[in-house]
């Protein structure tokens, strides 16, 4: 049986998909590695909004699949640009999101982190910011979670240079309760990011992170580094004190990056994992065993979907990514909030279904290729 998908040139060409999925199997605890998977949000496709309107989420959905990466062993980073915060979910329905997610992570025994942002605030002053980063702060620390303390948009825009952050980050570290961790997102992630830690310099902004670290390493349980730049995260990760670890955000390197070399290594919180859930904690799993080998063969394969996925505009990923957990049947639509569905053009969906079919990701190969030419169909691809 062969399917016919579209190409970037505007015609179409067979591929034959894959008759059986990539085999799991069951495992301990990760060893080596702390490992968390951003995840993304299941919408409500019955509720009459519209995409500037408040998100309308499915939650059983959207938790069933939170419990999907709990039970292959990784953790969940809650609330965080995978979820769409910022692109169709306001702090409002973050929040929500915070503590139901938490609330499930605690009944089945699941490590969670939650996003702490600023995105409740259009504008305003750095004291301002902190004010809305203590909000959000707060929120996170009452639903027991750990905190992941995000770039801000608004900070961005009101600092008037590093000491600004200096000041912002150095009091809600000062005040966490627990050691949290810092995320730096690259503005190809995020435009309004750029000149993010008061300059547009990477090199200048990382002496500025550095120093907010170095001042309260107590507070710091690791930084998350989104900046697509594998040579800069492995040099920056060389530089962090004792105990703070190195979450890498690379969607492009993840591999080489997480098997680290003679200096070190970096754990992973990645987006990426969303769809690569189970193949990634197996590929963990084999690197528990010190088979650096072994590890590479599984997921050094995987990285072609990725920077697919990931290619620019980066921002659009989550469209592939939610996608990919319709095909794989972790929800029943290909419906997004904020209608980012649209967001990527069919040919990016039909390269995308063929990698991750490639890879042997879905589980019932079928019910994939009859949802992927159901969307064909509606787009005018006669089967």
């Amino acid at each position: 049986m062969t399917i016919r998908l579209p190409d970037a040139q505007g015609g179409l060409r067979a591929y034959e998909p894959r008759a059986e999925p990539f085999a799991v199997t069951a495992g301990t605890p990760f060893t080596s590695r702390t490992v968390f998977s951003a995840a993304h949000v299941v919408a409500d496709p019955f509720a009459d909004t519209t995409p500037d309107g408040p998100a309308a989420v499915d939650w059983e959905a959207t938790l069933a699949f939170r419990r999907h990466l709990w039970s292959h062993g990784l953790g969940v980073a809650e609330a965080m640009d995978t979820a769409q915060r910022g692109m169709g979910l306001d702090w409002a329905g973050a929040a929500e999101l915070i503590r139901r997610s938490a609330a499930e992570a605690r009944s089945v025994g699941g490590r969670i982190a939650c996003g702490v942002g600023t995105d409740q605030l259009a504008a305003g002053t750095p004291a301002e910011v902190r004010a809305a980063y203590e909000e959000q702060l707060a929120v996170v620390e009452e639903s027991g979670a750990q905190a992941i303390l995000m770039a801000s948009r608004a900070l961005c825009a009101a600092a008037s240079g590093p000491d600004d952050y200096l000041e912002v980050y150095g009091h809600l570290l000062r005040q966490a309760a627990e050691p949290v961790v810092l995320h730096w997102l690259g503005p190809m992630f995020d435009p309004a990011l750029e000149g993010y830690w008061g300059t547009s310099d990477l090199d200048a902004a990382t002496e500025v992170f550095l120093e907010v670290i170095a001042a309260h390493p107590d507070k710091v349980d690791g930084i998350k580094v989104s900046l697509l730049d594998a040579g800069r995260e492995v040099a920056l990760r060389r530089r962090l004190p004792d105990g703070v670890r190195c979450y890498t955000g690379d969607d492009f390197h993840y591999p080489e990056l997480i098997a680290g070399d003679e200096q070190g290594f970096s754990h992973a919180l990645l987006g990426i994992f969303d769809p690569l859930g189970p193949l990634a904690a197996q590929a963990v799993r084999v690197l528990d065993t010190g088979d650096v080998t072994g590890f590479r063969a599984l997921l050094d394969p995987t990285v072609e979907l990725s920077r697919h996925l990931f290619r620019a505009p980066t921002r659009f990923y989550k469209t592939g990514v939610v996608f990919l957990a319709w095909l794989a049947g972790h929800q029943t639509h290909f419906t997004m909030v904020g209608g980012l569905q649209s967001a990527r053009s069919l040919p990016h969906l039909a390269r995308a279904y063929e990698l991750a079919d490639s890879l042997g990701l879905f589980p019932d190969p079928k019910l994939a290729e009859d949802r992927m030419k159901t969307l064909l169909s509606l787009h005018g691809v006669d089967r």
